[in-house]
């Protein structure tokens, strides 16, 4: 059974009655999912994950690989993360998302957006909301991370917002070096820049990611980018 819209246009649907109606964004997902002849969000989301390419694009990935995922608001970046997360999770491999944004709820209500029970993981998936989250912070969380670990940065720009971090730069050449040393897999959601919506592209690419202040992009291997429900993965050079 086909949705009669995109599912990131259901979702966006889904937080707009929640707000309209003051009601918990799960329950707005799975009235959403009810008037698409589906029971519950759940059963809609695992049908449309059926051609996610969310499983594909993991298997691209290799130990030691940094990946910038971009994408305007509401296109799915983070959940794209989330997804890249569960996948490890299904091989094994634990997944750890650090935000300085979303709360733990938040979350929950994103797998539950992915139709995922985040209960099934819950002695792999780790989340880290700390106002401290830096790369100092996360590779000291990490230091006992096994090899194949996934690691989702919500988001990128937010790293240096704090005048006592490091700068940009060198905060994710630290995480770089890190990442390598250690095999783990890391994940940096990363906010385009508006003037993207001007350039009528079908997808954003590396030349339209925000960049308040400096950052070498170069020092990412992969990128994947996402606008109106289509994907475009590469490497960064």
């Amino acid at each position: 059974m086909k949705t009669t819209q995109p599912i990131y246009h259901l979702k966006r649907k889904a937080k707009a009655l929640s707000r309209a109606e003051d009601i918990p964004l799960h329950q707005a997902l799975d009235r959403i999912a009810r008037d698409e002849g589906y029971g519950r969000w759940s059963l809609l989301a695992a049908k449309a994950s059926e051609t996610t390419p969310a499983s594909e694009l993991f298997a691209h990935l290799r130990p030691g690989d940094l990946l910038l995922v971009g994408a305007r608001p509401g296109h799915g970046k983070t959940l794209m993360g989330l997804k890249l997360a569960v996948e490890a999770m299904k091989s094994g491999h634990p997944g750890v998302f650090f935000s300085l944004e979303y709360t733990r709820e938040n979350v929950d209500d994103r797998f539950r957006a992915i139709g995922v029970d985040r209960s099934q993981f819950d002695h792999l998936f780790e989340f880290d909301g700390s106002d401290a989250i830096s790369a100092d912070h996360m590779t000291a969380r990490l230091v006992s991370a096994p090899r194949g670990t996934l690691v989702v940065v919500d988001y990128l720009q937010l790293l240096d917002q704090k005048r006592e971090n490091p700068e940009l730069s060198a905060q994710v050449g630290i995480l770089k070096v890190f990442a390598r040393q250690r095999g783990i897999i890391m994940v940096f959601i990363a906010q385009i820049d508006r003037s993207f919506e001007m350039a009528q592209k079908p997808l954003p690419d590396i030349g339209d990611i925000r960049l308040p202040n400096p950052l070498d992009l170069q020092l990412f291997d992969k990128t994947c980018f996402l606008n109106n429900g289509k994907m475009v993965f590469g490497a960064a050079a």
